[in-house]
């Protein structure tokens, strides 16, 4: 079959989903064995399998999976049926369209208020977003075309935010949904791409501009210190620059990923990255010193005696950004330090005053491991209730954990309630066997993951995890890791996507030292994701340690856990059985992920042959 007669057949299949009536795509085609096909006909059929999941997507019964699988449908066809991958591209927007304006994707159990739920829109996180990040990646005009349409949408209706505050964290929907089109072109590795779109809204200071050009700087520190220079002469001449403006300027300098600004009623806002911020590495003096001059320009400027609401951000800002000039800008510290003294004599409405625990986050050095201990045991010492006492103990024990300090496990097993002694003692513990892991000091990782006190859960992952660091080079020790996870698997009890997460990971590791093992725990996999409806094949399992005010997060998922990468590599082994399992899932999600998985592993096959 010839690339034009395979190409008009799938643009013939997708006219006709376009006439058939909804009704008739919900009924699923009669399974049927795929036929012999010559390397030739590989293509049609990678194309054919997608054009059939696109027409059984838009009858799913979760309304945000149709226009995600749609999306990715037409990513995968791409190259291969550019005419349809468009058409898949512009169904997907629709299906995205209508599950926004139902609010499936920004509505919780909790039926937030409408406020709330703008809010939440306008943070991007809404299934247009995803659409148009894939559709970027591919045609940087498609996406602009229905960008457009957003934008357009927005203008004509702008009363539905006219309640929003209207600062740097509320932006146009279209202004956040361009920037995380652009982070995920960034994340993508298209950094000229993702430079290029996000340019229109790089004009103007908030966590989304800022939070972008931060990590743009990672892949191209001259660029992002060049719009950076712009917003700050921007941000200079713009009399409407208040004292969030110096504070949001200071995340690109000193704390990358972590923006914090101030209310005017007292209250504190804030991103936190996962990691605590560094400051950029090689950072231009030049352009630092620039960064202080708009700032004190910004923070210099009076504020009316009777607007207690700007003197109490005022306030704030400087309390935060002060020890920074102290450091780098001390005459112009000078000034800000009396400007401190006149704001905290006026009316102000600061009721957490300078133990506002953001106001040092990120630009003063934490307390080391030892002034840790000594406050908390001041503290203990205070104490009268042994709830009071626990959260002081979790509290001491994230801040060791953060340092990596050993006594993290003896403060653990000072807490008297058994049930969070043993949450935060596994907590803790896993998190030493990452560590040990993320140095690739096997051996000490095993040792860890054989005496912690860790739920079977997290067990199996570091033994999978540990399994991928010997894998080329003590191939016995990781099959013999991979069966210790296999049991620890089988303790999982409850019905949870545990064991089908954990049994992925273990497939992975089997696909390149012993395939026949790899379809057992398929097999298994398969059962599993049958059993629970949680399971979507690109599920991550998170706990969390909570204390007070902070929240420290563990994840098992990412690459050693895709079922995606499980199936591209079960295909090429063994295209047709690999098809046939895929059939065999219950639910719409897990057989999407696969199915769109196998059609990727013939295209990029077909691909490198004809490159080759």
């Amino acid at each position: 079959m010839t690339k034009q007669r395979w190409r008009s057949w799938s643009a013939l299949t997708l006219s006709f989903l376009l006439v058939v009536p909804p009704s008739a795509l919900g009924q699923r085609a009669p399974k049927k064995t795929t036929p012999g096909l010559t390397e030739e006909q590989l293509p049609a059929f990678a194309v054919s399998l997608v054009i059939s999941l696109a027409t059984e997507a838009r009858s799913y019964s979760d309304v945000s999976l149709r226009p995600r699988v749609l999306a990715r449908a037409a990513d995968v066809i791409w190259d291969a049926d550019n005419l349809n991958a468009r058409a898949l591209f512009k169904r997907a927007w629709e299906e995205a369209d209508k599950g926004d304006s139902d609010d499936v994707t920004i509505k919780t159990k909790d039926n937030p208020p409408p406020m709330v739920t703008a809010m939440r829109r306008m943070s991007g996180r809404d299934l247009r977003a995803e659409v148009l990040a894939m559709m970027a990646k591919r045609d940087r005009a498609l996406s602009e075309e229905f960008l457009a349409k957003l934008k357009n949408e927005i203008d004509s209706s702008k009363e539905k935010t006219a309640s929003l505050p209207k600062d740097d964290w509320f932006v146009l929907e279209a202004v956040s949904k361009r920037i995380q089109v652009a982070t995920e072109l960034l994340k993508d590795g298209q950094t000229d791409k993702a430079l290029e779109f996000a340019a229109p809204v790089l004009t103007s200071v908030n966590t989304h501009t800022i939070g972008f050009l931060s990590e743009l700087r990672a892949k191209n520190a001259e660029a992002a210190d060049r719009i950076f220079a712009a917003l700050l002469s921007r941000a200079e001449g713009d009399p409407s620059s208040d004292p969030n403006t110096a504070s949001g300027l200071s995340s690109y300098v000193f704390t990358p990923g972590l923006y914090v600004t101030f209310d005017a009623d007292g209250g504190t806002r804030w991103t936190q990255p996962d990691e605590p911020p560094v400051p950029p590495a090689n950072f231009p003096p030049t352009l630092r010193d620039r960064f202080f001059q708009v700032a004190s320009t910004i923070l210099l400027r009076p504020v009316p005696s009777s607007d207690s609401g700007a003197r109490t951000m005022k306030l704030n800002v400087v309390r935060r950004l002060l020890p920074l000039f102290e450091q780098y800008a001390p005459d112009t510290a000078t000034a800000l330090r009396t400007q401190l003294v006149e704001l905290s004599n006026g009316p102000t409405r600061d009721f957490m005053g300078p133990s506002n625990p953001m106001i040092a986050q990120g630009i003063t050095p934490p307390p080391t491991a030892d002034d840790t201990l000594e406050q908390m045991q001041n503290k203990i010492d205070r104490a009268r209730m042994p709830r009071e006492r626990d959260g002081i103990y979790a509290a001491a024990v994230s801040a060791l954990l953060a340092q990596g300090d050993e006594r993290a496990r003896d403060l653990a097993d000072k807490i008297e309630d058994a049930e969070r002694r043993n949450q935060v003692r596994q907590h803790v513990d896993f998190n030493f066997v990452q560590r040990a892991i993320g140095k690739k000091a096997a051996s000490e990782a095993i040792r860890l993951a054989q005496t912690g006190k860790l739920t079977n859960t997290q067990r199996a992952a570091a033994y999978i995890d540990i399994a991928n660091l010997l894998r080329d080079t003590d191939r016995q020790k990781s099959l013999e890791l991979i069966e210790e996870a296999v049991r620890e698997v089988n303790r999982i009890e409850g019905n949870k996507p545990d064991r089908a997460v954990l049994l992925v990971g273990i497939a992975n590791q089997l696909m390149t030292v012993d395939r026949v093992r790899a379809w057992e725990i398929i097999g298994e996999v398969v059962k599993e994701a049958n059993r629970v409806e949680e399971f979507t094949g690109e599920n991550v399992l998170r706990s969390a340690l909570m204390t007070g005010g902070t929240v420290r997060f563990q994840r098992i998922g990412g690459e050693n856990f895709s079922l995606a990468n499980v199936f591209r590599a079960l295909a090429k082994d063994d295209l047709y059985r690999a098809v046939e399992v895929a059939k065999s899932l219950k639910y719409e999600a897990p057989r999407a992920t696969v199915t769109l998985a196998i059609a990727s592993s013939i295209l990029d096959r077909t691909n490198k042959i004809s490159q080759d």
